[in-house]
């Protein structure tokens, strides 16, 4: 058992260095880049600590501990994949706004060029 707590905090830190290393280079923005810190923290530290989700469980009265962690990373993916959803379509919504004012632009600009 030992091993596989040090897998998977050697799992967490590796994907925090990543994560670094990408905002770092502007792969990938720092708001994003913070969500995936944080699982990457608590992946850390639940492969250092596997008894705290025992505990955790224990106090929410979950009988399996592995089922509690499965279930709590379901919902915080769902949470991520919304809000990727909501910021997309923000981004489509304000793109499609551009292009219909430089189909403005253009069509103004073309109307006022002198005849040559």
């Amino acid at each position: 058992m030992a091993t596989l707590q040090w897998t998977a905090a050697l799992l967490g830190i590796g994907l925090a260095v990543t994560i670094l290393a990408l905002v770092r280079r502007d792969h990938l923005h720092l708001s994003h880049g913070l969500f995936w810190i944080l699982a990457a923290a608590i992946a850390a530290t639940l492969g250092l600590w596997p008894d705290l989700i025992d505990a955790i469980a224990l106090a929410l009265g979950v009988a399996y501990p592995p089922t509690l962690l499965l279930l709590i990373s379901i919902i915080v993916l769902m949470i991520k994949a919304l809000h990727t959803d909501i910021v997309n379509t923000r981004l489509e919504r304000q793109v499609r706004r551009l292009n219909q004012r430089i189909a403005l632009l253009e069509t103004c600009w073309h109307h006022e060029e002198p005849d040559r």
